[in-house]
């Protein structure tokens, strides 16, 4: 069974489609988007290439799709999303003879998705890629609205574009194939999105996020889905994040602090990071007045019934000064005019963004 969720955007609009089985189609779907005779260059890291890309090159054969030659693989992990990397796969893009009708097919996680898109934004001025997400992150954030970049040493994402994809296939059977961390990683994205402006969601999630983690494909199915209409409705709102889209960055203030405290290695998953940053941004509005303590508590319980941390304690080796962690928040890319940027509540589901908030109320809820 499968779901289309479609990013309205105009004449850049594109469609989601969500379900199990849907690698084994994506020929099918992406000639129907693009057609046969443009090339399409595959993108992916060594640990999705062992597992999938023999299937997509199947569906790609099986529909006659050009062949621009073999996959470009490059090494897993967060630490590819740099410029090095970035010069190393344009030149290899460059050195297939990409024109701009050649089609990029980003293959994996959302390092692969961000680190391809940036790609296809600046080689050649601009060229179409697609988005096949393989991690549960990936497909019901990172690979949708158009948001690509790489990190540096100042921060996370703090080079990029906004360039949308032309199609998003989410296949939610392939995440099977994933360790049982980086699943519970990637739930942390799905819970935002109760957060925000969902509460029946959240509710929702409560009772059926341990079927989503484990694997039932009802469950996993329905909880993209939802995480993806929310996206698309808020990225077609808000494309280039002047408004509403901003509230996508729950947690994210002090999750992107604490993986540069990390420098963005394996002691902490993104997913993990934006766990524990929900849960403080809760904690600081209940401090603050703003939301009542139950919902915090609500939220940090059923993250942790999750298996994602809820605080440092729960990762072993986490740097947690908090002035550290506040000199890496005043390098977000989404401070401005030196006031650093929260998304906080007034309750489950009714998110909003400050940028009032005192440093010193930051540091207590470091601190405690």
């Amino acid at each position: 069974m499968r779901d289309i969720v479609r990013v309205e955007l105009g004449s850049r609009s594109y469609d989601i489609v969500v379900g199990p089985g849907v690698l084994a189609e994506a020929g099918r779907l992406i000639a129907g988007v693009v057609g046969k005779r443009r090339r399409l260059i595959v993108v992916t890291d060594q640990t999705v290439a062992k597992q999938h890309l023999t299937a997509l090159q199947h569906a790609l054969d099986r529909e006659g799709l050009a062949d621009g030659g073999p996959a470009v693989i490059l090494p897993p992990g967060e630490r590819t999303k740099d410029f090095d990397h970035l010069e190393q796969l344009l030149d290899a893009l460059l050195g297939r003879g990409l024109e701009r009708s050649t089609v990029l097919v980003a293959l994996g996680g959302g390092v692969v998705g961000d680190l391809v898109g940036f790609a296809a934004a600046v080689a050649l001025r601009g060229v179409d890629f697609i988005q096949i997400p393989t991690t549960l992150l990936a497909q019901v954030d990172s690979s949708v609205g158009g948001k690509t970049g790489i990190n540096s040493r100042h921060g996370k994402n703090l080079i990029g574009a906004f360039h949308q994809p032309r199609l998003v296939l989410a296949d939610t059977q392939v995440v099977n194939t994933l360790p049982r961390r980086d699943v519970v990683s990637g739930y942390a994205e799905v819970v935002k999105y109760g957060l925000i402006g969902d509460p029946a969601f959240f509710e929702w999630l409560e009772r059926h996020g341990t079927a989503v983690v484990a694997g039932d494909q009802d469950a996993r199915r329905h909880a993209v889905r939802v995480s993806c209409r929310a996206k698309a409705a808020i990225v077609g709102a808000d494309e280039r994040e002047a408004g509403v889209r901003a509230l996508l960055n729950l947690g994210h203030t002090f999750g992107h602090a604490l993986e540069a405290a990390c420098e963005f290695n394996d002691t902490l998953s993104h997913g993990e990071a934006i766990a524990i940053g929900m849960v403080l941004a809760f904690d600081l509005s209940a401090m603050l007045g703003l939301a009542p303590a139950a919902d915090a508590l609500r939220v940090r319980r059923h993250l942790f019934e999750i298996g994602l941390p809820t605080g440092p304690g729960d990762v072993p080796g986490l740097p947690w000064c908090p002035e550290h962690l506040l000199a890496h928040m005043t390098r977000d890319k989404k401070v401005n005019d030196g006031q650093i940027s929260f998304v906080l509540a007034r309750g489950i589901g009714q998110a909003f963004l400050a940028t009032d908030v005192d440093t010193a109320d930051i540091l207590k809820v470091l601190e405690s």
